[in-house]
């Protein structure tokens, strides 16, 4: 895969407007119905709390957007902001039955020069949104940028499992079975192929917390989950 600058935006762009409709449930097959809990760890190591203030870059279907809701509501907002139309329709299903809709809001817009002003987040988190990005660094520094000096930026994508023989399986799973998952229940097999070629070329989570302390944030670190298939990159600003 090589795709750099506005084309690689534009691809993903419309490969996120073809699958948003089947986005969710074939995310839960893939995971094994392990992705509520991962997005539950996102929550807790951005440490929202009620009456805060939270950005959710990259939100997509809005699944931890909800999570992050969850958390913060009633007296707190969360933002979410993405550049696909039809993933941020999807995310209103998802946020019909929360209460106190009217401290959500959900944005389209870009990643890479968010629509905020400096310092006005209490956290940002980004969920299997970076390796998407044409400019990671960038993304992160617009993170960094947007919240208040103290709060938490937290990643939660695809790792890189280094466990012999796990790891190999791990590889073999997503190269194979992702795809024709994605042919099976979305039609979608390229996009899906897609998905598992860009986890390949992403950081491993050691190296995206190398580039989260690069970009200027302090106390990085991550937490693996299931055997490091997932990881949750976090540094504090």
């Amino acid at each position: 895969m090589n795709y750099q600058g506005k084309d690689k935006a534009q691809y993903v762009r419309t490969m996120f407007n073809s699958i948003a409709g089947r986005y969710d449930l074939l995310n839960t097959l893939m995971s094994l119905g392990m992705d509520q809990s991962w997005r539950r760890q996102v929550v807790q190591t951005v440490r929202a709390e009620k009456g805060m203030k939270i950005l959710d870059v990259c939100c997509g279907t809005g699944k931890l957007t909800k999570e992050l809701a969850k958390a913060v509501l009633p007296t707190g907002q969360v933002v979410g902001i993405d550049f696909s139309e039809n993933m941020l329709k999807e995310a209103w299903k998802n946020l019909q039955d929360l209460a106190g809709q009217e401290n959500i809001k959900l944005i389209q817009g870009d990643a890479l020069n968010l629509p905020f002003a400096s310092n006005s987040f209490d956290g940002a988190t980004v969920g299997w949104g970076l390796r998407n990005l044409p400019d990671l660094r960038q993304g992160i520094r617009e993170m960094i940028r947007v919240v208040k000096p103290g709060s938490m930026v937290v990643s939660l994508d695809m790792g890189k499992p280094t466990m012999p023989v796990f790891k190999q399986l791990y590889w073999l799973y997503f190269k194979k079975v992702v795809p024709l998952l994605g042919k099976i229940w979305a039609g979608k097999q390229q996009e899906y192929n897609y998905l598992y070629q860009s986890a390949c070329e992403f950081e491993s989570q050691r190296e995206l917390a190398r580039i989260f302390q690069e970009c200027g944030l302090t106390e990085t670190g991550y937490k693996d989950l299931a055997g490091g298939v997932v990881a949750v990159v976090y540094g504090r600003k």
